[in-house]
C-alpha cells in the first residue's frame, strides 16, 4: 500500500509531518510505503538524521502550499502544483492507495471530488469523526463537507458511517440515529424530518429515531447523523469543553486534596489522552472513490502516525467496497 502525506499542510508542517511519517513506519507491512508531497528541500531537511527508519518514505516534490485561510476552490484553481493537489491528483492517477493531509479541509475535500469522484450509488460525501464517550466510540456524520444537505444526504450519510463504525470498530449493529432538537418525531426542521422518513423505511440501517445532543455522551446511539454545518459546530464545541473541563476538573481536585496531587495529575493526563485527536488519526471522507483521512489543523506527530493507521484499516476492511455495495442497489430516492 503506498499512503501519500501533504508534508506541507497543517500548524505545524513539515516538521510534525515528517516525524509522523517516521513514527508510522512501524505500521507498514512489506512492501508498504510512504510518500511525503511537498517541498523536496524542507522534507530532505527533517529528513536529516533519520538514517534506515526513512527506508520506507519517498519524496514527491510539490512547489506550492495552499494556506489555511484561502478560497478551497480558487487554491486548487491558482495553485495546481501545491502540495494538496498534487496528492489527490496522485492518488486519481493511482500512483497512491491513500492520502493524508492536517491542511486546508475545504480545498482537500473539494479536490477529492473533482479528482477521485464519488462512489457508484453516493450523492454527497461527508466527513466521519470518531468520538470517544465513556459507553463507547460514536461516530458523527458529517462533521463540514455538506453544509447544504438534502435529506437523501442524511440518509446515505447513516449507511456510510454504519458500515465505517462496524468495520473500524467492530460494533456488529450500529445504532443510526438523528440529531434533531428532541426525540419526538415531529421535532426538527423539514430537512430532519424528511430524511427521518427514508431512514425509518430502510431495512439495511439500524435506526433508532432522533436524539439530541446531549445523547451523545450517553450512550444512546452509535452513529449520529446531522448536516456538516450542525456537526463543525457540535465538533468545535467538543474540543473546546472537553479541555475546559478537564482543566476545572483537575483544579477542583488538586485543591481538594492537594496530597494526592502526583495521582490526580496522572488521571487527568489520561482522561485528557482519551479525547485527545491525535489518538484517532483523522477522519474519512465517506463516499468518495479512494481512501482521503483529514486530520485536524493543530495534528502533531501522533495524529500523522495514526492517520496513516486509520487508512490502513480502512483499506483492510473494504469499507469503500461495502459502501458502494449497499449504495449502488438502491432505489434513487428524490429530496
Amino acid at each position: 500500500m503506498r499512503i501519500g502525506i501533504d508534508a506541507m499542510g497543517g500548524d505545524r508542517a513539515p516538521a510534525e509531518e515528517v516525524k509522523g511519517a517516521l513514527e508510522a513506519c512501524a505500521l507498514l507491512d512489506d512492501g508498504d510505503r510512504i510518500v511525503l508531497v511537498g517541498n523536496d528541500a524542507a522534507i530532505r531537511e527533517q529528513l536529516a538524521g533519520a538514517g534506515s527508519r526513512a527506508d520506507h518514505i519517498d519524496i514527491h516534490h510539490a512547489e506550492d502550499v495552499v494556506g489555511m485561510n484561502e478560497s478551497p476552490v480558487e487554491a486548487l484553481r491558482t495553485k495546481p502544483d501545491s502540495s494538496l493537489a498534487v496528492l489527490v491528483q496522485m492518488h486519481a492517477d493511482g500512483l497512491l492507495d491513500a492520502c493524508i493531509s492536517a491542511g486546508n479541509t475545504g480545498a482537500f475535500v473539494a479536490a477529492a471530488q473533482m479528482r477521485l469522484r464519488r462512489l457508484r450509488g453516493v450523492r454527497r460525501p461527508g466527513i466521519a469523526i470518531i468520538t470517544p464517550t465513556y459507553h463507547g466510540p460514536v461516530i458523527i456524520c458529517d462533521v463540514g463537507a455538506n453544509v447544504n444537505c438534502r435529506p437523501q444526504h442524511l440518509h446515505q450519510y447513516g449507511i456510510m458511517a454504519s458500515v465505517y463504525i462496524k468495520a473500524i470498530c467492530d460494533v456488529p449493529r450500529p445504532r443510526a440515529a438523528l440529531l434533531s432538537i428532541g426525540e419526538e418525531d415531529a421535532k426538527g426542521n423539514e430537512l430532519v424530518k424528511k430524511a427521518r422518513d427514508l431512514m425509518k423505511d430502510d431495512s439495511d440501517l439500524h435506526f433508532i429515531g432522533n436524539v439530541e445532543s446531549r445523547d451523545l455522551f450517553g450512550g444512546a446511539c452509535d452513529v449520529m447523523i446531522c448536516d456538516g454545518f450542525v456537526g463543525n459546530v457540535v465538533l468545535k464545541l467538543m474540543e473546546g469543553m472537553a479541555g475546559g473541563v478537564i482543566m476545572s476538573l483537575l483544579e477542583e481536585l488538586m485543591a481538594a486534596m492537594p496530597a494526592q496531587e502526583s495521582s490526580i495529575k496522572k488521571a487527568a493526563r489520561q482522561i485528557q489522552r482519551k479525547f485527545d485527536f491525535n489518538e484517532y488519526g483523522g477522519a474519512p471522507l465517506l463516499g468518495v472513490a479512494g481512501i482521503c483521512i483529514i486530520c485536524h489543523g493543530a495534528s502533531d506527530y501522533r495524529g500523522i502516525k495514526n492517520a496513516v493507521r486509520v487508512a490502513k484499516e480502512f483499506s483492510e476492511h473494504q469499507v469503500n467496497q461495502q459502501i458502494t455495495e449497499l449504495l449502488s442497489g438502491q432505489r434513487t430516492v428524490h429530496g
